[in-house]
């Protein structure tokens, strides 16, 4: 029987949260392992040389080519676009990534934004803290409307799931609409524009891709309802930010929820830190403080399945 791997955690934070958390988590997890945190640049040369397993958000090329060793790569991240695919390859490197980490906490956020619009709350805050006892109507119920979730993956899924039970229509767009979701009904992105006649609710959380970027613009604002809310959890390229901005001032939509924009940071000085109907939070949808778990839920996963089967392939969220 082989020993166990040598499991290294580079140094990073995830949404605040240090990457010592997730050595120690892993360490509780997998005990018959060594389980090492790369602290210091020294350390993480040090440490890259004698790893077989790395966990981390970036690897550059030249590390690759140093680190002999290494078998697995498992990327913190869900995107692996900015890693050297093509050595990892060649050097037969296993890399897997952290998809589905954010869905219940994305699609929490949504939900809660959702809710402050159909209920007012953000109109109840503002009279709060003015003292003013004064009652205001609510803008909606949820119940009868259509949610539209663009973008189908774990956290569309998520999202999808927190909207059952609150009596609406969920319409699914996706890139392979063959693929079916969660949602009652499935859409590609051809089709886009026959959701958006029927949408109360726009939830984006897709990919910023070239085919998504600008996805909502002028053309799509214009077939919303002028009643409907957009919410944006994925870029802020998948909007067009000055359609966003005549939308809101000419009351095409009701409003808008963002987690993210282009520009990110968004300037003092933009327009949208101007509209009462636009909710902002600075690309933090992503924080949870389960997040270190969720990740170890991958990778402990994926070092059984390595330990009972003896390779490193069909592991989960491996990629290629």
């Amino acid at each position: 029987m082989t020993d166990p791997p040598h499991i290294v955690v580079l140094d990073h934070d995830a949404h605040g949260i240090p990457a010592i958390e997730y050595a120690n988590i892993l360490q509780n997890r997998l005990p018959e392992h060594t389980i090492s945190h790369a602290a210091t640049p020294t350390e993480r040369k040090r440490l890259l040389d004698e790893a077989r397993v790395v966990a981390g958000s970036d690897l550059s090329k030249s590390e690759v080519d140093a680190a002999e060793n290494i078998q697995l790569f498992a990327c913190n991240t869900a995107g692996v676009e900015h890693l050297p695919l093509e050595t990892l390859a060649e050097q037969n490197v296993a890399v897997t990534n952290a998809s589905g980490v954010h869905g219940p906490n994305v699609a929490e956020h949504v939900l809660g934004w959702v809710l402050m619009f159909a209920r007012r709350l953000d109109e109840g805050q503002r009279r709060q803290a003015r003292r003013e006892w004064r009652r205001f109507k609510s803008f909606t119920e949820l119940a009868g409307s259509t949610v539209t979730i663009v973008g189908l993956g774990s956290i569309g899924e998520a999202v999808v799931q927190r909207f059952e039970g609150f009596d609406v229509t969920t319409l699914g767009v996706r890139h392979s609409p063959s693929k079916g979701g969660l949602t009652e009904e499935v859409f590609g992105y051809d089709d886009l524009s026959e959701t958006l006649t029927r949408t109360d609710v726009l939830v984006l959380c897709c990919p910023l891709t070239e085919l998504t970027e600008n996805l909502i613009s002028t053309t799509e604002f214009n077939l919303l309802p002028t009643d409907a809310i957009v919410v944006n959890v994925a870029r802020g390229g998948i909007i067009d930010t000055p359609a966003l901005v005549d939308a809101l001032r000419w009351n095409n939509i009701h409003g808008a929820a963002l987690d993210v924009t282009d520009p990110e940071p968004l300037p003092s000085e933009h327009d949208l830190w101007t509209f009462e109907n636009v909710l902002l939070t600075p690309h933090v949808s992503g924080h949870t403080p389960n997040y270190w778990e969720r990740r170890a839920d991958i990778l402990v996963e994926n070092i059984e399945y390595v330990a009972a089967n003896g390779a490193y392939k069909d592991l989960r969220n491996q990629i290629g």
